[in-house]
């Protein structure tokens, strides 16, 4: 790990048990830990404008380096002045490195895999891995487009994020250990090549966040961890797969977080849920991302107080018709204070963008109000408490 104030500064403000609260302080500003950071992958948070996104509290949100770089290009962002001009947001940006990409592309995306389904590629990609990076396909128009270590942190570089993430290999959780082990090794050889070449080149204000890998192998894992660690970097990610269900998450997890450093910024790749959010806090994480909120409301679903349905409401299902009552009860989002579960039923079975829209809100409302009482709670030495509540069923404002 290194101390570079100017790049980047990590300040612990208040600990319950391992639980803490923190301020990351940023070129572009502070970020108030535990935060969830929104996905704006193609340079916007699903269907919503930079400002709408700052006015619900979020002090930095994740653009997609991958997505990016196939399209409209980094040159053409660059001449905007980087993703902050590009889509008008000055608040802290982080850009993960294209290796999930990498992941989703080889193996048909996280569902897939999952799901075991055997479909390979995105968009008739091919995939090729080697030792100098990745080359793929273009899913906008079928040009060869390639990846490396240095062609990532360049790319990070033209969008000029705050944090960037070093290139990584993401394995599938069905990969042997013999595999895993040379992907890890060549993750942290790749990891070598990003700081050579960020050290040369990249801006002088932009941290770089190294990636812990190693798949559910615990010897791999702290492997991986002790490497990451040691290198020239800001800030710790914990990336690959964290196994096949939530349970082997949690046991990948409390293994791992442990590894690391206590006093680093650690920043869990991938992981939104509200169950897994709390557990990430319990266990001393700062920063998660996910597409979870926007993704559900692109499908009609909304977050609520509710363990026993994942905390999750249909609204495309039946059953809300001349329901006059808001999604959740004391929600302070546009949704709920405006409008009720009959209105918002029928415009998402209608498929109507304002149901994405307010859906959104919602959800990245929700999120925002699960980690701001997280971080009074942990502040009142109550976090165990405020957990157990909200995993009970209660609203996060609630509590």
């Amino acid at each position: 790990m290194r101390a570079e104030p100017d790049r980047l500064r990590f300040e612990i403000t208040a600990r319950d048990g391992i639980a803490r609260t923190g301020v990351l302080h940023t070129a572009h500003g502070p970020v108030h830990t535990p935060a969830f950071i929104p996905l704006a992958t193609k340079g916007t948070v699903r269907g919503l404008e930079a400002r709408e996104v700052a006015g619900l509290g979020y002090e930095m949100v994740l653009g997609n380096t991958y997505h990016l770089f196939v399209s409209p290009g980094p040159e053409r962002i660059a001449k905007a002045g980087g993703l902050h001009g590009f889509m008008g947001w000055d608040r802290a940006l982080i850009t993960d490195s294209g290796g999930f990409q990498v992941f989703s592309l080889a193996h048909g995306g996280v569902a897939n895999e999952v799901k075991g389904s055997g479909r390979k590629g995105d968009h008739g990609s091919v995939v090729s891995i080697g030792e100098e990076g990745v080359r793929f396909r273009s899913y906008r128009d079928g040009a060869s487009l390639f990846i490396s270590p240095e062609v990532s942190m360049q790319v990070q570089t033209a969008l000029g994020s705050d944090i960037a993430l070093v290139f990584d290999e993401c394995t599938p959780f069905h990969a042997d250990r013999d595999y895993t082990a040379r992907s890890t090794e060549r993750t942290h050889r790749w990891l070598d090549r990003c700081l050579e070449w960020h050290e040369r080149e990249g801006p002088a204000r932009q941290a770089v966040f190294g990636i812990v890998q190693g798949g559910v192998h615990e010897d791999l894992r702290r492997e991986s961890a002790e490497y990451v660690s040691a290198a020239g970097v800001d800030g710790l990610a914990i990336g690959g797969t964290l196994g096949r269900d939530k349970a082997e998450m949690r046991e990948v997890l409390g293994m791992t977080a442990p590894m690391l450093p206590v006093d680093a910024p650690k920043h869990l790749l991938g992981i939104g849920e509200v169950d897994d959010l709390l557990a990430g806090i319990a266990l001393g994480l700062d920063v998660f991302d996910c597409a979870v909120p926007t993704r559900l409301a692109r499908h009609g679903v909304a977050l609520v107080p509710d363990p026993d349905n994942r905390f999750r409401l249909d609204l495309r299902k039946s059953g809300h018709e001349g329901d006059r009552g808001p999604i959740v009860d004391g929600c302070p989002c546009p949704a709920c204070q405006r409008h009720d579960r009959d209105y918002l039923s029928y415009l998402s079975r209608a498929e109507e963008l304002t149901a994405v829209r307010l859906l959104c809100l919602h959800n990245l409302t929700y999120l925002q109000e699960l980690m701001t009482h997280a971080r009074t709670a942990i502040g009142d030495g109550a976090f165990d408490s405020y957990s157990a509540a909200v995993l009970g069923g209660a609203a996060p404002w609630s509590t």
